[in-house]
């Protein structure tokens, strides 16, 4: 059982509104439509009010479960949750219109995977199909000084860390590589993407911006 599956419920409980940039990405929507990983569907649930069809996929089984039930609860149709791993998914080529991939690229072990990872996600894509991709940013308040002492050390990449939840009574690991805006605009162009805005907020921190946002574009040719 991986980490997130030990989490599932108790994360999914905390993850219930839309962030207002995965909203206003939305509303642009329409055809067919892909949320890699999907959590509990918070997002997912929005895009098929705009979409003919989504489908949303998370690496957690009991993640995914429940996303699946969230759907059945709305009395939603045009949905369907697949548990699979983002860097070998399993979609056509072109099979999607939009995608987003929201607060997730950042939990895949190592960067070949993550631009693995971001290769699939243009695979999947038709041409001219658009991605929203968010990523939790390094020099955010919480872990700076963490990371400038990690600077000076060669143990893993820089930007590797594991942050623990902590709640209901749960204390499991998660591993997150937190990027510079600099390292994921240089990750989705070598994965071939056109980049057509990038930008930073800060949702919890008080001065360092502490999510990084990418939209791109699949253009016929990289």
């Amino acid at each position: 059982m991986n980490e997130w599956d030990k989490i599932a419920a108790s994360f999914a409980a905390t993850r219930r509104q839309p962030w207002e940039e995965c909203v206003e990405f939305i509303e642009g929507m329409h055809g067919m439509a892909v949320d890699i990983g999907c959590g509990n569907a918070r997002h997912l649930i929005l895009m098929t009010s705009r979409c003919k069809f989504v489908f949303g996929l998370d690496a957690s089984l009991n993640m995914a479960r429940i996303a699946r039930e969230r759907l059945r609860e709305e009395g939603i149709k045009n949905a369907d949750v697949v548990c699979g791993n983002a860097c070998n998914m399993p979609f056509k080529d072109a099979s999607f219109d939009f995608a987003i991939f929201i607060a997730a690229l950042h939990n895949i072990r190592g960067r070949e995977n993550r631009i693995k990872a971001l290769k699939e996600l243009r695979r999947i894509l038709k041409p001219d199909g658009r991605a929203l991709i968010s990523v939790w940013a390094k020099w955010q308040d919480r872990w700076r000084w963490y990371f400038v002492k990690k600077f000076f050390l060669r143990n893993g990449e820089h930007g590797d860390i594991y942050i623990p939840w902590k709640r209901d009574g749960l204390n499991v690991q998660r591993f997150y590589h937190l990027y510079s805006m600099r390292e994921l605009k240089r990750d989705v162009r070598l994965a071939g993407f056109h980049i057509e805005k990038a930008w930073s907020v800060r949702k919890v921190a008080r001065r360092h911006a502490d999510n990084h946002f990418i939209i791109v574009r699949k253009f016929r040719n990289p």
